[in-house]
């Protein structure tokens, strides 16, 4: 039972970050716009958060700094995918090779290999919730948990109105469907591609921030570890849609834990459940692709 438990409030755990890196990323997909850059992004709020918290001791100066400097990022990214109409893939792994290169760069000024966060009580940011609390195994899976972790399943149904039952949602996604048509009913079919990359960047934010500052109080310059490339692959599964991708995102989070909690009776073999995660993103999206690819050849006949 005591396993179970673990693995269930892991499970929380490491959805968390991907559930907002994807809940920002399906817009851009609505807008067609391919964010790759997803990636760096939440490695740059990973490391500034821990960065600015190191130097500062702010929370809210932070808070601050990671939102803005993730934000730039999007900024560059649409500048140069949406204004200048360059290939977003390149300029997305660019600005992944950007941001690892200037976190490790900082980290060679300050001569070390990592940042650690001294004498930070991490469970002073956990929030125990009174009643849900008190429930036996419930309790211990659902309470406990950083602010930003209750605020990235928030964001599912925030996110869904702000998609589905909204003007901007609605402009979003006929933008992404059919840009001339856009155009046609005089849509500024460039600001809605630069918000939906925005709202993307601030997603990556929070995340890279729970993953680093709320979660471990260290930086690494390969924490994130493909998080950001599974969340497209969620948001591809899911279609964009904010529940299905969301799901997807905890999917991908249960297999990280899966492999976490059953890597400790492993022995010897315990590094190969890190793979679980990068198999499981492999064959879900075989297996979606199939599907789809099946829809419509059915259609089509």
């Amino acid at each position: 039972m005591q396993l179970l438990e673990s693995i269930l409030y892991d499970c929380v755990y490491h959805s968390a970050p991907i559930i907002l890196c994807v809940l920002g990323g399906m817009f851009a997909y609505k807008a067609n716009v391919l964010n790759i850059a997803l990636e760096g992004m939440m490695l740059n709020g990973a490391f500034v958060s821990i960065l600015t918290y190191y130097f500062t001791g702010n929370m809210f100066v932070t808070l601050l700094l990671t939102v803005g400097s993730t934000l730039l990022y999007g900024v560059i990214f649409a500048f140069l995918g949406v204004t200048m109409k360059g290939n977003v893939i390149i300029i997305g792994l660019a600005v992944n090779m950007i941001s690892t290169a200037v976190a490790g760069f900082v980290l060679v000024l300050m001569n070390s290999a990592n940042i650690i966060l001294e004498n930070f009580d991490l469970n002073a940011l956990k929030i125990n919730i009174p009643l849900i609390g008190k429930i036996p195994i419930v309790g211990s899976i659902l309470s406990g948990h950083p602010v930003i972790t209750y605020i990235s399943f928030l964001m599912i149904f925030l996110m869904y109105m702000l998609m589905y039952h909204t003007k901007f949602g609605i402009y979003v996604r006929v933008v992404g469907e059919s840009e001339e048509a856009a155009k046609a009913i005089g849509l500024h079919t460039d600001f809605y591609k630069y918000a939906a990359i925005l709202i993307g960047a601030v997603g990556c934010a929070f995340g890279g921030m729970n993953l680093s500052l709320e979660r471990l109080g260290l930086f690494t310059n390969d924490m994130v570890a493909g998080r950001g490339f599974i969340a497209i692959a969620a948001i591809y599964c899911g279609q964009g849609k904010p529940v299905q991708s969301a799901i997807y995102a905890v999917l991908f989070g249960l297999s990280r834990s899966l492999a976490v909690n059953l890597s400790v009776y492993a022995g010897n073999a315990a590094g190969l459940f890190d793979c679980f995660p990068y198999i499981l993103m492999i064959a879900v999206l075989a297996a979606a692709s199939y599907v789809k690819h099946k829809n419509v050849k059915v259609r089509g006949f």
